[in-house]
């Protein structure tokens, strides 16, 4: 969705006409223009049967946003203020877990990142799609999800067969599961090198607040410094 020339394609129904069909949804992404953007896209209720009930921009606006409107379908960025993608489901998990009512996540994200994908699958998320989809391609994976299927753009799939379904896959790291999505992407530009200054106008954040992920990151892992916290990410092959 990202491309201009996909932006500017009309959304056709596949499927039954949006009066057979509807879905409530909710947006999570950090970015405006990008919401702005998809809810032009995918929000003509009358031709695409979807109906945008709110949009959030961190990850406390999200839980708010959800746990007042109940959408059957939350559009789920994955890098978010406040903890990411995967701290949104792990405070909504009761909501996924409504038998008569259940919330359902798609993560919807720039980035193809296997680590990302897994996470946020390991976190209860129904599917996973880049923002090159198309408008059409889109609002299918929605009501796909909707009705209780799992989707992937194709590449994504593969990661997640092989979390999940090798019988030879990695273990799960326990360790790198008690930082949150923030602390990550801190974890990895330390660990490449960067200064905090670097780290801070790369996030859009403060060189305080990278400061205070560092420590937060280095307290959890038990490290003293970047210099330990390097070597044990590139252990990891995080770098």
């Amino acid at each position: 969705m990202s491309d201009a020339t996909e932006a500017n394609e009309p959304v056709e129904s596949t499927g039954g006409s949006a009066a057979e069909r509807h879905v409530r949804v909710v947006l999570v992404d950090d970015h405006r223009m990008f919401r702005t953007g998809v809810q032009a896209e995918i929000g003509r209720t009358e031709q695409t049967g979807v109906e945008v009930v709110g949009e959030a921009a961190d990850v406390d606006q999200a839980v708010t946003v959800i746990t007042a409107t109940r959408p059957e379908v939350v559009l789920l960025d994955v890098h978010l203020p406040g903890g990411g993608g995967v701290e949104v489901l792990r405070r909504c998990a009761p909501l996924m877990a409504d038998s008569e009512q259940p919330v359902r996540f798609l993560a919807l994200s720039v980035s193809d990142a296997a680590e990302d994908v897994i996470g946020v699958i390991r976190g209860g998320a129904r599917g996973y799609v880049t923002k090159t989809i198309t408008g059409t391609d889109l609002v299918n994976s929605v009501f796909r999800v909707q009705e209780g299927d799992a989707v992937f753009s194709p590449r994504l799939a593969g990661f997640v067969l092989d979390a999940f379904a090798s019988t030879d896959a990695p273990p799960v790291d326990e360790d790198l599961d008690r930082l949150t999505q923030r602390e990550r992407e801190v974890l990895r530009l330390i660990a490449r090198g960067y200064a905090y200054k670097e780290i801070a106008k790369q996030l859009f954040i403060s060189v305080k607040t990278v400061e205070s992920h560092v420590s937060a990151v280095l307290r959890k892992l038990q490290l003293s410094n970047r210099h330990e916290l390097t070597r044990w990410a590139t252990a990891r092959r995080l770098v």
